[in-house]
């Protein structure tokens, strides 16, 4: 196993792989930026190294730097977290070649499936339902033969993409070409490639996703998660298991994320995601060859440690989880951060009071405390409150009583949302799509 690993990341998941390695009796290195420093994760590990100042790009995203950081700590192993340089096959690539482990997947394989484009077909040729659908654009013309096949409306999407940049949707023939050329741009600016492929859209679909780990040899798909809560493509809430699948649609959803995931050789956690339609056939939409932000409601209602699976994984072990694992209850998840609870601006600021819930089910994933200065230059997560109980209308009262509990003043957080969206009949009721947010925004 491993001796020492570095954790190329920062907030609460630097926190959670430290938690992990720490079980493990692994010992940790942090890196931050300067404004980083007085960090939990920081205090936490076992070494840290400053990795320059609080722009990204002059830090967390700052390859050279990492490296260097890895080489004086002497450790044998790198984390990449989720965000950042988490996907960047260049970066994975660069860990290998300078003799540390990436405690991740191949290079090869992030590549594959880190373009939409080649994914949908990787995942077509396994056998996993896509829907209708094209390759990159290369002009306008084959756009307008494209949309002849699959029909109005359409979504154009980055096939770098992510986080809903470089994507549009379009209704008519009359804005395709204007929105092509839109989304292109936008492709190029967030991701460095300008391609973009068109997918038939569905106008109110839920998002869910399939927790897979694979040791190469052998996969298994660990129960699913309902993540339709979003707000611009950005997941607020995650719950597992999903209320919108019975047992046969389940059974058919794992089995095949299971092949998927076996036939790219696949040799450590990840997750696909599907859209499911209004008559409840679901679709492939990508793979976030990571760990996810949402992994935790897995770990509640499975009882496994998915972050010391990652890094048994990397060492080459063979996944020794049973492939019947049954899901216990229910747990859902709440984003808490640091935004304007009506215009979801950002509000960094330091924290002048704190109180985080507690008690039977209840578990909270933070990097805050009292007095922290939650920095401008970074993702607005403050913390993750998670609950779990024997079924969803017991978790959503564990939930209720813990966001009454949750106390954060001195910046503007979403807590509010949360309230409100509690209280919300489709909601509770299990009745929700991608867009849920947006209909109670208009009333």
């Amino acid at each position: 196993m491993f001796k020492k690993v570095l954790i190329a990341n920062r907030g609460e998941i630097a926190l959670r792989v430290i938690r992990a390695c720490r079980e493990m009796g692994i010992k940790t290195v942090a890196v931050h930026s300067t404004a980083d420093a007085e960090a939990l994760h920081v205090r936490f590990a076992d070494e840290k190294v400053c990795i320059g100042p609080p722009p990204a790009r002059d830090s967390y995203l700052n390859i050279p730097v990492l490296i260097s950081a890895a080489e004086v700590s002497g450790a044998d192993a790198v984390h990449p977290g989720y965000g950042f340089l988490s996907e960047n096959a260049y970066f994975a690539e660069v860990v290998g070649k300078c003799g540390f482990r990436w405690i991740g997947p191949k290079p090869d394989v992030m590549r594959l499936m880190g373009d939409k484009v080649s994914a949908r077909a990787t995942m077509a040729k396994a056998g996993v339902p896509i829907l209708p659908g094209t390759s990159v654009i290369e002009t306008d013309h084959d756009a307008e033969e494209a949309v002849e096949r699959i029909g109005f409306p359409v979504i154009i999407k980055a096939s770098a993409g992510g986080g809903g940049r470089g994507m549009k949707i379009v209704e008519d023939r009359g804005r395709l070409s204007a929105q092509l050329s839109a989304a292109r741009s936008e492709a190029q600016a967030g991701f460095g490639n300008p391609n973009v492929y068109l997918e038939r859209y569905i106008r109110r679909p839920r998002h869910i996703e399939v927790q897979v780990l694979g040791d190469g040899q052998r996969a298994i798909a660990l129960g699913e998660r309902e993540c339709s809560i979003q707000r611009r493509h950005q997941k607020l809430v995650e719950e597992a298991p999903s209320v919108a699948l019975d047992d046969a649609r389940r059974t058919e959803l794992l089995r095949i994320a299971r092949k998927a995931t076996e036939s790219i050789g696949y040799t450590t956690v990840g997750t696909l995601e599907f859209l499911l339609d209004e008559d409840r056939n679901f679709y492939f939409m990508e793979m976030n060859t990571r760990i996810q932000v949402e992994h935790t409601v897995t770990e509640e209602v499975f009882g496994v440690d998915l972050v010391r699976e990652q890094i048994r994984l990397a060492n080459d072990e063979p996944l020794r989880l049973p492939a019947d694992l049954r899901p216990r209850g229910h747990a859902i998840e709440l984003r808490i951060n640091a935004e304007d609870p009506i215009t979801f601006a950002p509000s960094p600021g330091r924290i002048t009071a704190l109180n985080l819930p507690g008690g039977l089910g209840v578990r909270v994933d933070t990097h805050i405390y009292q007095q922290y200065l939650v920095p401008s230059h970074y993702d607005s997560l403050l913390a993750k409150l998670i609950v779990h109980a024997e079924n969803r209308p017991a978790a959503l009262a564990r939930l209720r009583r813990a966001l009454a509990e949750f106390v954060v003043e001195g910046c503007k957080t979403n807590l509010d949302f949360h309230r409100r969206l509690l209280g919300n009949a489709d909601f509770v009721a299990g009745r929700m799509d991608t867009h849920l947010i947006e209909r109670m925004a208009a009333g």
